[in-house]
């Protein structure tokens, strides 16, 4: 591992950070000098982040404790056009007002792991500040001409959508440059010399980079972070039931804690590098347990990883929940409800219909699946027949009914 004089730089290294960096040496130099203002770019597409931004935020977070001031740029004025950065398709464009509410609820995501006062605190800012109020003609001459159609189309951002044969929009093929603009933008605004972003933004990164030399002369710097997916193969971010949503009123704190209590054994180590602050030296014990003790490992990085998001006192509701639920097999109050009406139940409700509704399963089909297959339990009782109704008598004395998918995902219902 290269040896920094930074903090910053050694922390993002020793933890697995780092995918790529456009000059070690000089941004070293530079955040041994002083304080660094950096920033990453989130577009506003959804009124929540997901557990796939949690590395771009995990970096703010340590280049805050470092000492640096983190930026998290809000794109209100790129959502408008849409990344195609991995995409097959074109986004669906949003409205004004959308985005407006989506940015107003994603700063939430970052408040638990942000100081946004203080002398390095964070700043949130939204780069349709300036990207509204361009005039076109002027920003074609003055940004566009450093730009050649050759080089945007050996981008992967492009040449991949266009390899595959699916369209990519006018709209979509300026992103790279408004993107560019905003580092050209943050440096003349507040002095930013540093951009940090996934893999995938390699390109747009090193075009503002350029840009801000060839137009201002200034010396900036980018790093990325690899692409993080599961021992399985899957992309972080997304589970069978959906988004693992960083928002609480999207996802509860104890399915929060449960996807990371779920991770693989080989995830394990590498996951508590990036998604907690656990020293490295307990993460390098924690990761050699094997066989049974491994589920140490992973209460440790469910309960730190939850901490940090939702707060300690959440952190330890959920553990517990999940302590009575597999080591007492109670039926503990704080797993997720779904509420039934008492009319839907006098009329029978399909098992596999509740699974899709407590969320649980996807969809109706994946519940049908899981029921065949032999992965569906009521009242930890294997669910034989795919098209069981839910029953009065299925309801204990106090009332509920647990519903379970496997051995470790599990929600409660109760009548309304």
């Amino acid at each position: 591992m290269p040896d920094f004089n930074s903090e910053f730089l050694n922390v993002l290294h020793a933890r697995g950070y780092v995918h790529q960096c456009t000059d070690a040496a000089g941004l070293d130099a530079l955040a041994t000098k002083g304080p660094v203002v950096g920033y990453i770019g989130f577009d506003a597409t959804s009124d929540s982040l997901h557990v796939g931004s949690l590395v771009q935020i995990m970096m703010l977070r340590h280049m805050q404790r470092s000492g640096h001031r983190p930026i998290v740029l809000m794109g209100g004025g790129t959502t408008k056009v849409g990344d195609p950065s991995g995409k097959d398709e074109s986004r669906k464009l949003l409205s004004g007002a959308q985005i407006t509410d989506n940015i107003a609820s994603i700063r939430r995501c970052f408040e638990p792991f942000l100081d946004f006062d203080g002398p390095n605190g964070a700043l949130m800012m939204n780069n349709a500040d300036w990207l509204d109020d361009l005039a076109y003609i002027p920003f074609l001459r003055d940004v566009g001409t450093h730009f050649t159609i050759n080089r945007m189309l050996s981008f992967d951002s492009v040449k991949l959508r266009l390899d595959r044969e699916q369209p990519l929009t006018f709209l979509e093929f300026n992103y790279m440059i408004l993107q560019a603009y905003d580092f050209l933008e943050l440096s003349r605004r507040v002095g930013c010399r540093l951009q940090l972003g996934g893999s995938d933004q390699w390109g747009n990164i090193v075009n503002g980079i350029e840009l801000a030399r060839r137009i201002d002369g200034t010396e900036l710097f980018g790093v990325t972070t690899p692409l993080i997916t599961t021992a399985s193969g899957q992309k972080m971010g997304k589970t069978a039931a959906g988004a693992v949503w960083l928002n609480e009123d999207r996802l509860s704190a104890y399915d929060y804690y449960q996807f990371w209590r779920n991770t693989d054994d080989e995830d394990v180590g590498r996951f508590l590098k990036l998604f907690t602050e656990l020293p490295l030296e307990e993460v390098a014990r924690l990761e050699a347990l094997e066989g049974q003790e491994i589920n140490e490992a992973k209460k440790r990085l469910a309960f730190e990883a939850t901490r940090l998001c939702r707060g300690e006192s959440a952190a330890n509701a959920a553990a517990e929940t999940a302590r009575k639920t597999f080591e007492e097999g109670a039926l503990a109050e704080d797993l997720p409800t779904l509420m039934l009406e008492s009319a839907r139940l006098a009329e029978g409700v399909p098992i596999f219909v509740l699974l899709q509704e407590s969320g649980l399963c996807a969809s109706n089909g994946e519940a049908r699946r899981l029921i065949k297959g032999g992965g569906a339990r009521l009242n930890d009782a294997k669910v034989e027949d795919e098209c069981r109704l839910l029953r009065p008598e299925d309801f204990t004395g106090e009332g509920l009914v647990k519903l379970s998918s496997g051995r470790k995902k599990h929600a409660l219902i109760r009548v309304s």
